[in-house]
């Protein structure tokens, strides 16, 4: 797993950073970083807490202690709700040398903005908690 170097994300802080709550935090620092290549930038392994990011994208990791909990949380943790990260060679490589079951497999998807259409190549993955997660690749616009 990266060491941590107690620093500053790269590039500063992302303006909008989920903190998600897992049960196992060791099991969701191995997902994340060993299988999928986040790096950690920062923890506080006193609170059980670990700051991660790839390339842009950055996540708080948090073992789940009841604070701030609005209801029961139930597998699969985050229902309703998927994250985007872009670039998805490197992780449907890693994925499917560790082993790791996709929720949807790589495809082909076309959004609409305004009157034109943005293409990606798309997969989902749930993590260890089932939070889903949707990596993207930009295709040519239409």
């Amino acid at each position: 797993m990266t060491a941590s170097s107690d620093r500053l994300p790269a590039g500063g802080f992302a303006s909008l950073v989920p903190e998600l709550d897992v049960s196992d935090l060791d099991a969701s620092k191995s997902f994340w970083c060993d299988l999928l290549g986040f790096r950690i930038a920062y923890q506080r392994p006193e609170d059980r807490f670990t700051y991660i990011e790839l390339q842009g994208a950055q996540v708080m990791l948090m073992q789940h202690n009841g604070n701030w909990e609005t209801a029961p949380l139930e597998r699969p943790f985050g229902r309703g709700i998927n994250f985007q990260i872009d670039d998805i060679t490197p992780l449907l490589a890693a994925l499917e040398q560790g082993n790791w079951p996709l929720f949807e497999e790589c495809r082909e998807a076309w959004y609409r903005m305004g009157e034109r259409a943005r293409g990606q190549r798309q997969f989902l993955v749930q993590d260890p908690d089932g939070y889903l997660l949707r990596f993207a690749q930009e295709l040519e616009l239409k």
